[in-house]
């Protein structure tokens, strides 16, 4: 914070001094240069320079609360669309900066998104150049408070769940000792402790995957993911586990969809949605993932949706299976080797992405879970079709 106060004293110096001599060099030619065409004195003499290079993002603002100045960061942060500053917090910020003069910083909540509850943490410091131009200087504190929130959840979360595992082994590794002379019960023992053993680790992955997206900003450095694609692996990851099942897997609705962030993230999760699918539904249905894009334009949204003929979730529990470690039927998780993060990952991952996850159920009929994302623009229109 004090590197970020020094550089913002050395700007508003820089600011304030290319100001007075342009006031000077002003009222010199007075007579020669009409009002409408005099240079903003915000961008002459180095100044627009200066801000560019600043790793805060940072924003001028004119008496009209017109944003007359804002580096590339402030608009990749989503605070300032062409002359207006989204952020009502940092305009009420900047408005008591221009009524006293005073230097105010605040920690501040940005959504991240359009849609979803997801936010960005900002520290800003506001500082008044003039009796009218106001200067904020926004620094992106998002990877230190999830770091710290990682911290946190990874020891409550090992502390909670992986004492469960680790106590059915020690036991199951006292009755196999007991039962030595009996070879049926040593196998029905050694048996039991595989299973433990595969829930253990598939436990501690998923505790290792939770804890690395709370990590991940994916949207830090997003690259152009194809839905088409995540659609397709994560379907094949669950491929063999439908034939066992006698479950069909089906593809279809709008194709050609592309969003930005992190294309494995994003495999993973609709990977967890189509898993659950599968080892959930009963034997000989089908589920079906289906693409659909909503709006057009800047606000358009893309929807990845995997649909099953499962018995569906009971309306008190719909609330809560997004939530770490819920299980509906902790019984039928244990038997299955479900952790009861599949779900939670799903969330992170679309509110990671400036969206969210949806679920819609009705018992006897299934359920419908859905990843909403802000859209990429379309490189080219592609008709709905089935695969």
């Amino acid at each position: 914070m004090d590197a970020l106060l020094a550089g913002l004293a050395g700007v508003v110096g820089v600011l304030i001094g290319a100001a007075a001599v342009l006031a000077f060099r002003a009222s010199e030619h007075e007579t020669t240069l009409p009002a409408e065409v005099r240079p903003d004195p915000v961008l002459l003499n180095g100044a627009a320079d200066v801000l560019s290079v600043l790793r805060s993002a940072s924003v001028v603002l004119d008496a009209e609360d017109r944003v007359v100045r804002a580096s590339p960061s402030a608009h990749s942060f989503g605070i300032v669309r062409g002359e207006t500053l989204l952020s009502e917090d940092l305009l009420d910020l900047a408005r008591r900066v221009r009524r006293d003069g005073e230097v105010r910083e605040a920690e501040i909540e940005l959504p991240r998104g359009t849609i979803g509850t997801d936010t960005r943490t900002v520290f800003a410091r506001v500082a008044a150049l003039s009796s009218s131009l106001v200067l904020l200087l926004v620094e992106d504190y998002t990877e230190t408070r999830r770091a710290d929130a990682v911290r946190r959840d990874f020891v409550a979360n090992v502390s909670h769940e992986l004492k469960t595992p680790v106590g059915a082994m020690a036991l199951l590794s006292e009755a196999l000792l007991d039962a030595a002379d009996e070879p049926e019960a040593v196998r029905r023992f050694a048996k039991r402790m595989e299973h433990e053993t595969a829930r253990l680790s598939r436990l501690v992955q998923d505790v290792i995957e939770l804890s690395r997206l709370q990590g991940h900003d994916p949207l830090a450095s997003p690259t152009l993911v194809s839905l088409d694609d995540v659609v397709s692996e994560a379907v094949d990851r669950s491929r063999l586990t439908a034939e066992a099942r006698s479950i069909s897997l089906v593809c279809g609705g709008r194709r050609g969809l592309e969003v930005m962030g992190d294309a494995r993230q994003l495999v993973n999760a609709l990977g967890n949605l189509v898993d659950n699918a599968v080892r959930y539904g009963p034997e000989g249905t089908r589920v079906v993932v289906t693409g659909n894009l909503v709006g057009e334009g800047p606000g358009a949204v893309a929807e990845v949706s995997v649909t099953d003929e499962g018995p569906g979730i009971a309306k008190a529990e719909r609330d809560r299976i997004f939530e770490r470690f819920y299980r509906v039927d902790a019984a039928r998780s244990r038997d299955t080797g479900g952790t009861g993060l599949g779900l939670s990952i799903v969330k992170h991952v679309a509110a990671g992405h400036g969206g969210e996850a949806t679920v819609w159920s009705a018992e006897g009929t299934g359920s419908t879970f859905t990843m909403r994302l802000p859209a990429a623009p379309p490189s080219t229109p592609q008709p709905e079709e089935s695969v």
